[in-house]
């Protein structure tokens, strides 16, 4: 049964297309075309380097993180919430997402340059890729027109659809390193200047242990200038509600974005005795409202919005405009309630359900 269960989720993920190798991280340094855009991305991997390509990172991985800045152009015809990979026809600048340079970093090097501007984190999820984790980054942060500097915390995910359990253990060997980048990403910054950290799917399980454990630390500074959105968390849900408990509220609500269609999230649920994930849960269920409330955080029904990708990427269309969403009057301004919401296509607004707690 494990076997099939492993093999649907292997095609459900996989889809038909190929996916890009890692040699769409070889510098290209030409000319620059009018329209294109520029996006500096500083990252922290627990990965171990790929010694044959220079700049790279595979699942191998490494006690000792690394930490880079690289410069990703994005092109001029770039579609909203897309990444344009390379195609059979080669990669260049004008039609697709290029990697024009990279610096391997200290960590104070790196810690210098993130207290010279605002900062957003980005934690990927299961069946990632180093490469499409660090475009993927570079693409919400163009599509949210976001104006803090991106950051992105990679972990070591195999980047295959049957390696679960062994993206499960990645992520957790990580949580140490993203403890450590959470203190250098808040150091020296207000309460009122909160850092937004954005993590997907298993990134989001990662990202609530790591919550947990600088609160079992003392470390409510750290967690007192983050705001967290949880997108498809791939969490189960009682294991949430523990979480929750051990790390009670936030100065800043966390934000957990769900889908009742979400396949991926289905088959994590069959591959774990059927245990519910909190990416799934019905915001019309009095006792998700309940828990939503009790917690104070924010739970938001995003099913409606439409997508051509996976309903597990569909924060990408909320995040980047395609679902009519003004991303900085929705997410962080306008719901500071803790509660049960559904997306509202029209208009782009939060329709609270059941009872909401001000904040």
């Amino acid at each position: 049964m494990l076997g099939r269960l492993l093999l649907i989720l292997t095609l459900a993920l996989a889809g038909c297309a190929a996916r890009p190798g890692p040699e769409v991280l070889a510098p290209d340094a030409g000319a620059l075309p009018e329209g294109a855009r520029l996006v500096r991305v500083l990252t922290m991997t627990t990965r171990a380097p790929e010694a044959n390509l220079p700049g790279a990172f595979g699942d191998s991985r490494s006690i000792r993180p690394s930490w880079l800045e690289y410069e990703v152009s994005v092109p001029p015809g770039h579609r909203p919430g897309k990444i344009e990979w390379p195609d059979r026809n080669g990669s260049s600048a004008d039609r697709n997402f290029v990697m024009r340079s990279r610096q391997t970093l200290s960590r104070d090097a790196f810690a210098k340059r993130l207290s010279r501007e605002g900062v957003g984190l980005y934690v990927h999820g299961f069946n990632t890729r180093f490469h499409e984790a660090l475009f993927r980054t570079a693409q919400l942060s163009v599509d949210a027109h976001i104006e803090e500097k991106p950051v992105l915390f990679t972990w070591p995910s195999a980047g295959y659809p049957g390696a679960y359990l062994a993206d499960r253990d990645a992520s957790d060997f990580s949580r140490a390193a993203l403890a450590d980048l959470l203190r250098l990403l808040t150091k020296g910054r207000s309460a009122s200047d909160a850092v937004p950290v954005l993590a997907h799917s298993m990134g989001a399980r990662l990202t609530m242990e790591t919550l947990v454990q600088l609160r079992l630390a003392g470390r409510d500074d750290v967690l007192d200038r983050i705001e967290v959105i949880l997108a498809a968390p791939d969490i189960d849900i009682d294991l949430f509600r523990a979480q929750m408990v051990s790390l009670g509220p936030m100065k800043h609500p966390i934000t957990v974005l769900v889908s009742s269609d979400d396949l991926a999230l289905k088959l994590s649920s069959q591959l774990s005795a059927r245990r519910i994930r909190l990416g799934l849960v019905d915001v019309r269920d009095p006792a998700v409202q309940r828990l939503a409330v009790a917690t104070g955080i924010r739970i938001v029904d995003i099913t409606d919005i439409p997508t051509d990708d996976p309903a597990h990427s569909r924060y990408v269309g909320l995040l980047s405009g395609e679902a009519g969403a003004v991303v900085e009057n929705t997410l962080f301004d306008e719901v500071r309630l803790a509660g049960a919401f559904v997306f509202n296509q029209v208009g782009g607004v939060f329709t609270g359900i059941g009872d909401v707690l001000a904040d």
